[in-house]
């Protein structure tokens, strides 16, 4: 053979011999070789793990390379759904916001536009949102038609032109994507026939006359024809690959390429190989497990189909190359097994959830604020719903239902409640009505004091009664309120009328305080005692005086009768009882003055009675105290407390009885 003719060959599978002569058990041992490289790829998808929340897809990895076993068959199915997966380049849309039409015309558009295979998300994305729409409204119009006397085994949804489009819609990507698939297994088809057509090629050259330097170079352009060509059923995968190993094998004992020859692509096979364990050691350090994953399978491709390498290097290099891919796979394994970990993590999270909707659903609120704050409580719960991430495929729908479930019992309660509330108002807007009708009836009375009172009693009345339509709000309210202003009015101008005579009415109390200021009091107590009470009871004959100095003149005079106290020389305890009694002799005459009293005998008795606890508390703790020398200054300190509560108690009783006495 002409060692020129083959001075520069490419890359290929090539098979291990000694020398240029291969012995038969040598060719046999070769094949061997040859087909478990053909063996020594990536494993196809056992499963694909899809979960579903709210009609999301989340698609996550394969299984890992089997590096000891046969490769099984690759699910056809499972594939094309991958090869799919990874074509679908179309965003995912919130397509609930959307109305049924727009869904509809959406869906039209990625059918005429995009291409068949990139659409599968958005379609399923599509029909759940929409179906879950046209459900509502069909439960709403059953639920009216129930309500209305309905017999729910009659009720038969109206024609919806939206859900007919739907329908039909769906049919065609259904129709296109069987077409779809139909002509992507007619392709791997075509590309096995092809490949077959190859092998056969390769099987003849054995039987040619031409050069051996163009037989190989015939050789060469088969074997790149062979790798150009596309995918083919899986099924036929390593039936194809031995097939075409074997009459590789067979042309290189037919041609008795040189060993050194040989050498050479052995020795470019081994570089080859060198390059993809390194590049399968640096997928160690991919962040993404899944790439990594999907990566490695591209990696186990080419080294299947560079070939063979020195004998001396063969355990060595695929220990290596097998070394990687082991820990890729375990990390993988491990990737899932903390997915599906998390998974369960998530599903117990989501149950907790549902138990609290559920719990809050089961509840009656009676109020507003109740609803309200219920509500709150839900859209809390949806809110932390949506940070948690999915369950496994099997319970994630189940328990998303169960949420949901418990969401719309929830809301269709309280659409209940308030439409129930809505009656109520109704009947409230009548006994709003009626008081607005005493009001009017009692607007133009000139009984100021009994018409203030019944005024005062049906406002009252109107703060109990609950709330009424919101269209008839404003105009009930505005109706009730005038007639009450009107009144108010009228009574207003009334006593502006009588201004005057206070006007005069202060002017005696002015000249009532001077008297009083220059008033000097003589030696004996008892006289000054009644001079002082002559002019509280002058004080309290005058009448009532301008609103804007009633403040100031009784704080004048009050000031001026206290100097007065302060100079007699009384006792403390006297001489502030006499100006209580002084108090109550000027609170007389006024009535606001008696009313502020009664709130004050109300106050010294609670007040008393407190201190008679605290006497009886301070009384039981001195028996408390063991017999030392601090425990005496404690007991000391206690009873001053009881001593001192005692006499303002005594002062209490005294003030209380007088204010009693002038009731009667």
């Amino acid at each position: 053979m002409n060692m020129n003719e083959l001075n520069d060959p490419k890359d290929q599978n090539l098979e291990n011999a000694e020398g240029a002569t291969v012995s038969s058990t040598e060719s046999a041992e070769s094949i061997e070789n040859a087909r478990k490289s053909s063996t020594e790829m990536v494993t196809q998808p056992e499963a694909e793990i899809q979960e579903h929340q709210d009609d999301e897809t989340l698609n996550t990895g394969m299984q890992p390379i089997d590096l000891d076993e046969e490769q099984p068959e690759y699910d056809e199915e499972e594939e094309d759904d991958a090869a799919e997966e990874q074509a679908n380049d179309e965003p995912i849309q919130d397509y609930s916001v959307m109305s049924k039409d727009e869904m509809v015309q959406v869906l039209k558009n990625l059918l005429n536009n995009k291409p068949i295979q990139s659409i599968r998300q958005n379609v399923e994305s599509i029909k759940s949102a929409f179906y879950r729409k046209y459900k509502a409204e069909v439960e709403k119009l059953r639920k009216e038609f129930v309500d209305a006397g309905g017999d729910p085994e009659q009720f038969t949804a109206p024609e919806d032109n939206a859900e007919i489009q739907m329908k039909e819609l769906l049919k065609q990507y259904r129709d296109k994507r069987a077409q779809y698939n139909a002509k992507l297994e007619e392709e791997k088809q075509h590309n096995l026939e092809l490949k077959l057509q190859i092998i056969e090629q390769i099987k003849e050259l054995v039987n040619s006359t031409a050069p051996v330097g163009n037989i190989y170079q015939e050789f060469r352009s088969l074997q790149q024809k062979f790798l150009e060509v596309g995918p083919v059923p899986q099924s036929s995968l390593n039936d194809l690959w031995n097939n075409y190993h074997h009459h590789v094998q067979n042309f290189y004992d037919f041609v008795k390429i040189s060993k050194e020859l040989r050498e050479l692509d052995f020795k470019k096979n081994l570089e080859n190989k060198i390059k993809l364990c390194e590049q399968a050691e640096e997928l160690l350090l991919e962040p993404s497990v899944i790439t990594a994953f999907k990566k490695l399978q591209k990696l186990h491709d080419q080294w299947r189909e560079i070939g063979p390498v020195p004998r001396e290097n063969q355990n060595e290099i695929w220990e290596r190359f097998k070394e990687a891919t082991t820990k890729i796979n375990k990390k993988h394994q491990e990737h899932f097994e903390n997915l599906r970990e998390q998974q369960k993590k998530n599903l117990e999270a989501k149950i907790a959830i549902c138990e609290k909707a559920e719990e809050i659903a089961a509840q009656v609120p009676k109020s507003n604020k109740e609803w309200n704050q219920l509500s709150a409580e839900i859209v809390e719960l949806q809110k932390v719903w949506k940070t948690i991430g999915f369950a496994t495929r099997k319970e994630n729908n189940k328990v998303y239902e169960r949420f949901r479930t418990a969401c719309d019992t929830f809301f269709n309660n309280k659409r209940e409640f308030y439409q129930e509330a809505k009656e109520g108002y109704l009947n409230n807007l009548q006994l709003k009505t009626e008081l607005c009708m005493q009001a009017e009836a009692l607007k133009d009375s000139t009984d100021w004091k009994k018409t203030t009172e019944d005024l005062i009693k049906l406002q009252k009345r109107w703060k109990e009664i609950g709330p009424v339509p919101r269209k008839q709000s404003d105009e009930i309210w505005k109706r009730f309120r005038a007639a009450c202003d009107y009144f108010f009015e009228q009574k207003s101008k009334h006593f502006s009328s009588i201004d005057n005579s206070y006007e005069a009415n202060l002017k005696a109390k002015e000249v009532l305080i001077a008297e009083v200021e220059a008033f000097v009091p003589g030696e004996n107590v008892e006289e000054n005692l009644n001079a002082l009470k002559e002019f509280q009871r002058r004080w309290a004959e005058i009448g009532f005086v301008p609103i804007k100095s009633k403040e100031d003149v009784q704080k004048r005079f009050r000031n001026a009768i206290s100097k007065h106290f302060e100079k007699l020389n009384l006792e403390e305890d006297k001489n502030r009882m006499l100006r209580f009694r002084a108090r109550l002799e000027e609170a007389k005459a006024n009535p606001r003055a008696m009313s502020k009293l009664r709130q004050d005998r109300e106050k010294m008795f609670n007040r008393m009675r407190q201190l008679e606890n605290d006497i009886t508390v301070w009384e039981n703790n001195i028996g408390f105290f063991a017999k030392t020398k601090n425990a005496e200054s404690m007991i000391q300190e206690v009873e001053r407390k009881i001593s001192t509560a005692k006499e303002e108690i005594a002062q209490l009783r005294d003030k209380i009885k007088m204010i009693d006495s002038l009731d009667k």
